[in-house]
């Protein structure tokens, strides 16, 4: 063997005849396990094969003894053997195990191999099934190092300035103050805290906010806000990109109690209270979620009984049921509460109403007549302070009576400006929807930050690759592509879709207040179911470093949990949704006259006969499939169809006596799926309609995201779509490579579309997520 010394000397295995065998034993035993077929079928070619010695056999047969398998030790000796030999003789790699044989007996012993030699290791190859790469991990050959190019590939196509203004919206720089606000040091997430030092650092940052202000933004001017609820769900939103316990405070404290003041008391509360709970002086709860009762408001079992001669109300909790459950604040820091309870006058039910009650004293202690008990630690959200109430026939003044839609005078007279009990017990809880589209919005920021983690760790983190060349960005991988990029352009529908609505909601009348509603409870719905799948699917892709507690994914997803139950469970809002198009369904035909349902059914029938036709239902180009038109008539089609179907099932049973409510019950499968189709179609059209008031730079990269949303959601439904023979095999084959392709497209912007959200990095602070420089 021709070798320098110290060459010879890091080899394990020496002999010429056993190092031209050697890749081929290392292989064998590659699985840790050498099967009899296989042990014979090695030893009676090897132990043929001209060129061993008997001593050399011997070592073989010891090589394939499987009672003594070969120890670590020696597997890696073997290993470092033929990498040794290959770097110091400037040998080629190559893939095949015996064509490595061949070239290693060449390097230790040229001519010593007969070619009886090399046909009978190609033998055993085959026989065995050894791929041609079987012996490529045998090649020690290092990846060159990636360019250091930082995290971006390319840059953008489209100013990064300028899309997150249009993502900001109106109220850009009320986003920028609360964005350097919770910079501040101060803000400065925890370390594994205490449940109470978590509370209390909580209610610290609340009162900071309320020092700059943000607390008071929807009272009126007078109580020292600015009169903005649009203004309020936007600081709600921008703060969510922070600690979510501070976002539900936040929202409790001055949304939902201070909210309830506002909306539901008259001028005498908001002067005795606004500027108080504006500036955390006065911390609140909002009571009305029961043990028994949650999304059933009207059959809250909690009593105000009316006590004409001390004209006080007496509030009580009848029963265990009836306790008050889950109440923000209660644990800990409330003083007051806004009731909700069974107005009783005379023993005459009045319905629900709402109630300022004190429930605790300056010293902390509980009010007489109250008990507090604490929810304990939760999933998520330890750092608020939920707690449970009950109250025994505790006396509060008359003026407690939160009056604006209905007051009690000191005679016992009930009058109120809207006669109807069921009008005036929806128009009541209708002035609270904010507090939905609040959650809708937190929901997005959080799902924006689970993408911005992502997305930047799939810029940053290299696997596999090409052999020789560097590893790739798993971004690159199509499979991570269609894991994130449609959830990124669901982030963004929805941004424009809960904008819109956040604008309509200030602005509202008598008018679109249902509509509204509906939509708020849809939207709220959908974006929070989207947040649990976006989180789940954003750790995913990052691995164990998203199970990291400090890369913020335990958090995120503990924290946004509770988000699809709470203001609402989805379930339970998307049948109200579907409800409400039903009612308009019923309402459209019911106004119809003669020539108005002949003009209905010609255009039903022209729509079927324009979208139903061989040529449409099969045209697969893609400026059709990603056309606004398309996909729009595509959602419409598909609410309509579902709305008279859903109204179809239930006339044909109460038509038979059944009774509406279970007729109602019977059909909730398809009118989830009416509602999500609503839901689908105007999310989709309100991206389209804010694409089209955008500067032309935005509109390529936009219009690619609102496409990818589009197609994808008909993707996730295409077996209706193909059912309803809306579109052909073909045409479902091409919307599904439409979503690859456009997923490609976007890939190179993705970055820099998550850069437009503009989360600092101390609020975002997950080390595998952060803007850096690469």
């Amino acid at each position: 063997m021709s070798l320098p010394a110290d060459v010879r000397d890091q080899l394990s295995v020496q002999d010429p005849g056993l190092i031209m065998i050697l890749p081929l034993v290392y292989v064998a035993w590659a699985d840790g396990l050498l099967t009899p077929s296989e042990i014979e079928t090695i030893r009676e070619r090897v132990c043929a094969m001209p060129h061993l010695s008997r001593a050399d056999q011997e070592t073989v047969e010891q090589w394939l003894d499987p009672q003594r398998p070969p120890s670590t030790t020696t597997y890696l000796g073997w290993l470092r053997t033929i990498r040794t030999l290959i770097q110091h003789t400037g040998g080629t790699s190559t893939g095949s195990v015996s064509g490595l044989c061949a070239q290693l007996a060449g390097m230790v012993d040229a001519g010593a191999h007969p070619s009886e030699s090399l046909e009978a290791l190609a033998d055993i190859e085959q026989l065995l099934g050894l791929g041609l790469d079987a012996a490529s991990e045998l090649i020690d050959e290092p990846r060159p190092a990636p360019p250091d190019t930082g995290l971006a590939l390319e840059p953008p196509a489209f100013d990064v300035a300028t899309m997150k203004s249009a993502l900001d919206g109106r109220h850009e720089a009320l986003r920028d103050k609360i964005r350097r606000l919770l910079s501040d040091p101060i803000f400065q997430y925890p370390v594994s805290p205490s449940t109470d030092d978590y509370r209390e650092r909580v209610l610290l940052w609340c009162r900071l906010l309320a020092d700059q202000g943000l607390g008071a933004l929807a009272f009126p001017e007078a109580q020292g806000g600015s009169g903005s609820v649009s203004q309020f769900i936007t600081a709600l939103e921008t703060i969510a990109y922070h600690d979510l316990s501070l976002t539900i405070k936040y929202g409790v404290q001055f949304g939902l109690w201070g909210g309830s003041v506002h909306q539901l008391g008259t001028e005498r509360h908001h002067q005795q209270y606004l500027p108080g709970i504006g500036s955390l002086e006065l911390p609140g709860s909002f009571a009305m979620t029961e043990l028994g009762h949650g999304s059933n408001v009207r059959e809250l079992e909690t009593v105000a009984l009316y006590d004409r001669e001390t004209e006080t109300f007496l509030i009580d909790t009848p029963s265990e049921a009836g306790r008050k459950e889950y109440i923000g604040n209660a644990a800990r820091h409330a003083r007051l509460a806004t009731v909700f309870a069974q107005l009783m006058i005379d023993g005459e039910g009045y319905g629900v109403h709402a109630f300022i009650v004190p429930v605790r004293k300056p010293n902390g202690s509980p009010m007489p007549g109250v008990r507090i008990a604490d929810n304990g630690h939760k999933l998520g959200l330890n750092g608020v302070d939920n707690g449970r109430l009950w109250f025994d026939k505790v006396r509060v003044p008359r003026e407690a009576l939160l009056n604006r839609f209905a007051d009690v005078s000191p005679d016992g007279t009930y009058t109120s400006p809207i006669p109807s009990a069921g009008k005036r017990f929806f128009t009541m809880l209708s002035t609270l929807v904010g507090g939905r589209i609040g959650v809708a919005a937190g929901a997005v920021s959080a799902a924006k930050s689970g993408l911005t983690i992502a997305i930047r760790y799939g810029e940053r983190r290299r696997q596999f690759g090409p052999k020789g060349d560097a590893e790739v960005r798993i971004m690159d991988y199509k499979t991570h592509q269609l894991r994130l990029l449609p959830l990124l352009a669901n982030a963004y529908a929805l941004t424009f879709a809960l904008d819109d609505l956040r604008e309509r909601f200030a602005v509202r009348t008598s008018k679109d207040a249902d509509e509204i509603e509906a939509r708020a409870a849809g939207l709220k719905a959908f974006s929070t179911w989207n947040t649990t799948h976006t989180l789940q699917t954003c750790r995913e892709a990052c691995g164990g470093q998203g199970y990291l507690a400090e890369n913020r994914f335990a958090a995120l997803k503990a924290d946004t949990d509770i988000f699809t139950t709470f203001e609402g469970d989805n379930t339970v809002l998307m049948l109200q949704v579907a409800k409400a198009l039903l009612s308009d369904f019923k309402r459209e035909f019911r106004d119809m006259n003669v020539f108005g349902m002949m003009r209905y059914l010609a255009a039903d029938a022209e729509t079927r006969l324009k979208e139903l036709n061989p040529v449409i239902t099969r045209k697969t180009d893609a400026d059709h499939l990603r056309s606004v038109d398309y996909l729009s008539a595509a959602f419409a089609y598909r609410e309509r169809r579902l709305v008279v179907e859903s109204a179809k099932r239930m006339k044909k049973r109460m038509d038979s006596g059944q009774d509406p409510f279970w007729a109602f019950v019977e059909v909730q499968d398809q009118l989830v799926e009416l509602a999500q189709a609503h839901v689908d179609r105007i999310v989709h059209d309100h991206f389209a309609e804010r694409i089209a008031g955008l500067g032309e730079e935005l509109r390529p990269v936009l219009d690619q995201l609102r496409a990818l949303f589009g197609l994808n959601r008909m993707r996730q439904d295409i077996a209706w779509f193909m059912e309803h023979n809306y579109v052909s095999d073909a045409k479902a084959r091409a919307i599904k490579k439409q979503v690859r392709r456009l997923c490609h497209e976007i890939r190179p912007q993705a970055l820099h579309l998550v850069d437009a959200f503009a989360i600092p990095d101390e609020l975002l602070a997950a080390p595998i997520g952060l803007a850096g420089d690469g």
